[in-house]
């Protein structure tokens, strides 16, 4: 089995702090922290148990081909509770897809076309802005293709809440890039995720979840074609399941939970900035949401902003967010540079800026998942769908990827050719000469093949 390699960075309090409120924290909601008391500390991003059973779940599922049979992942998705008991398949039909589309209100297909366009639009934009390309070689021509994986596997979260837009931003930007075949997988599929997949174009949709469906997806089955690249966010199941997968197919990333830090000053309005904050927060007990300020009236007023929202918010959000403002933390800085600072070392899977001169602050962060720049640029459109993707690096894993776009799905493939023997002849000699300094005979004898001033002796080298 491969392992994931990949860490995930994350960004607790010294283990002095708590993320609890306690007594120290008086009656404020976020915790309050200085710049020396954020530090790192380096997790592997799969749970260990998540691991064991995930490597259960896909052992049971494949045969001795190695792939997995319709049958075992039936049984596997009933007794996982994915299906009902009676139920004699795990893939939805087109036709049923179209008509949970059709049998929304003109209100909601409305707004879901919509999105559907905006991540198409930016989505095609950012496949064309990669092209085919060729260049002059000592005696001919060097270059690189551009073309997309064929078979393409997208999940989709259908846990507390369903998730269309999760749907659009994995097969659309899949189909965008060129795959000819989409693979969607997603438990339990509410109406709106079978609508969202017949507007993104998925070519089979699995109401199966967790580690079941990633190994359906990585391996096949005799309905399911084999993906080339499994994307789309999880539970620890379907990280695990990545995990193991990756290697045998590509995945995009290996997500932790949420995150969002907001950068701002003293012109900062405290009740939005505190809605982003409770945004977040709801979306998991183990989310997390960071105020970098350079204002402590600011931050005063967004800790005061944040409790009286919360307590208008209905369950379960309410409690789910609460639970996870406990591990959320505010750290008054110096000055933005500290900010910035503060930002690059814990990158962010969501960075918002609400300061002045915000675009300049916002290019001076290097660090990142998606930037939000400005008061109005709420990370909430970006989920819903502005253009950019928004399935992005959590734990800090934004200091060396980014988030899901169409390169996930393309192959950058390289080509020589040599027409002009003679033109070629420095590149050979100097072939030769590496290929004896590395020790590699063959690989010498293989260049001087080529050479017009070279007869290959093919004799063993003194040492």
């Amino acid at each position: 089995m491969r392992k994931a390699l990949f860490l995930f960075i994350s960004f607790l309090i010294g283990s002095t702090h708590s993320f609890s409120m306690t007594a120290t924290n008086g009656n404020h909601i976020l915790q309050r922290i200085t710049p020396q008391d954020v530090s790192m500390e380096i997790k592997h991003p799969v749970d260990p148990q998540a691991l064991e059973q995930a490597t259960a779940i896909i052992n049971e599922l494949r045969n001795e081909q190695g792939t997995v049979t319709d049958e075992s992942l039936l049984q596997v998705a009933k007794r996982l509770g994915d299906i009902p008991a009676d139920a004699s398949s795990c893939i939805v039909s087109k036709e049923d897809c179209r008509a949970a589309f059709d049998n929304l209100s003109e209100h909601d297909r409305t707004a879901l076309s919509n999105i559907y366009n905006r991540v198409k639009a930016f989505a095609t934009m950012q496949r064309n802005s990669v092209k085919d390309m060729e260049m002059d070689i000592p005696g001919g021509k060097a270059g690189h293709t551009v073309s997309a994986c064929r078979a393409a596997g997208c999940y989709a979260p259908g846990g507390r809440y369903p998730l269309p837009s999760s749907v659009i931003m994995t097969a659309v930007t899949a189909r965008a890039a060129g795959c000819e075949t989409v693979v969607l997988a997603s438990p339990r599929p509410a109406p709106i995720t079978l609508a969202a997949a017949h507007l993104a174009g998925a070519d089979l949709v699995l109401c199966v979840g967790g580690a079941q469906a990633i190994a359906a997806m990585a391996y096949g089955s005799e309905t399911i074609p084999r993906c080339d690249v499994i994307c789309g966010p999880g539970n620890k199941w379907v990280t695990a399941a990545k995990s193991i997968v990756n290697g045998h197919c590509g995945i995009d990333m290996l997500a932790g939970p949420s995150e969002v830090l907001v950068i701002c000053d003293d012109t900062a309005n405290p009740t939005v900035v505190a809605a982003d904050l409770i945004a977040q927060a709801e979306h998991d007990v183990v989310a997390r949401a960071i105020l970098l300020c350079t204002s402590q009236e600011i931050i005063d007023q967004v800790d005061q902003e944040v409790a009286k929202q919360l307590e208008s918010l209905p369950e379960p959000n309410k409690s789910t967010a609460a639970e996870a403002l406990k591990q959320s933390f505010a750290v008054h800085c110096d000055s933005i540079e500290e900010c910035i600072k503060i930002s690059d070392d814990i990158a962010p899977e969501h960075l918002e800026i609400q300061t002045r001169d915000a675009m300049k602050v916002g290019q001076s962060c290097m660090n990142y998942g998606g930037l939000f720049v400005g008061e109005h640029a709420a990370e909430v459109l970006g989920d819903y769908g502005a253009g950019p993707n928004h399935t992005l690096p959590t734990g800090g894993t934004g200091r060396y990827t980014g988030g899901l776009s169409v390169f996930n799905f393309l192959r950058i493939r390289t080509w020589m050719r040599i027409d002009d023997k003679k033109e070629s002849q420095s590149m050979v000699d100097d072939s030769i000469i590496m290929a004896r300094l590395e020790g590699l005979e063959g690989h010498a004898r293989a260049a001087e093949t080529r050479s017009l001033t070279k007869t290959p002796a093919f004799k063993q080298p003194k040492v």
